[in-house]
C-alpha cells in the first residue's frame, strides 16, 4: 500500500495534506479506495459547510458498498474537488492526488498533530 510519508492520516483511513497555512486538503487513502472496490460515485461535504472532527460529510460508494466521509478536523470547507465528482474512478488512479475530496481551513492548525503521522498509519494497515 501506498502511504505517502509528507501526509497525516485518520483512523477512518483519511489523508490529510497541509496545502497553506491554516488550509488543508482532504481524500481517502489507497488502502480505502483498494478496500472499496470500484468507485462509482462520491457526494462531498457543500462548499461553506462548517465541521467538527468526525462529522459525517459525504459518501463514497462502490460497487461493494458505501461508505462515509468523515471531517479528520474542525473548520470551513473552501473547496470541493469537482473532479471525483464528474469521474469518481479517479479516487481509485490517483487517490493522492487528483483524487483529493475537499479542503478545509482550519479552526485550530495545531490539531494536526492529534492525526497519525506515517509510519503510524502503515502500522495501523499493516494489522488490519
Amino acid at each position: 500500500m501506498n502511504v505517502p510519508e509528507q501526509l497525516k492520516y485518520t483512523d477512518d483511513h483519511e489523508w490529510v495534506q497541509v496545502t497553506s497555512e491554516g488550509v488543508v486538503r482532504i481524500g481517502i487513502t489507497d488502502y480505502a479506495q483498494d478496500a472499496l472496490g470500484d468507485v462509482v460515485f462520491v457526494q462531498p461535504p457543500a462548499l461553506g459547510d462548517t465541521v467538527k472532527p468526525g462529522d459525517s460529510v459525504g459518501e463514497v460508494e462502490s460497487t461493494k458498498s458505501v461508505s462515509d466521509i468523515y471531517a479528520p478536523l474542525a473548520g470551513e470547507v473552501t473547496a470541493v474537488n469537482e473532479v471525483v465528482v464528474t469521474a469518481p474512478e479517479t479516487i481509485n488512479t490517483d487517490p493522492y492526488g487528483e483524487g483529493w475530496l475537499f479542503e478545509l481551513r482550519l479552526d485550530d492548525a495545531a490539531a494536526l498533530e492529534q492525526l497519525l503521522d506515517a509510519a503510524a498509519y502503515a502500522e495501523k494497515i499493516s494489522e488490519a
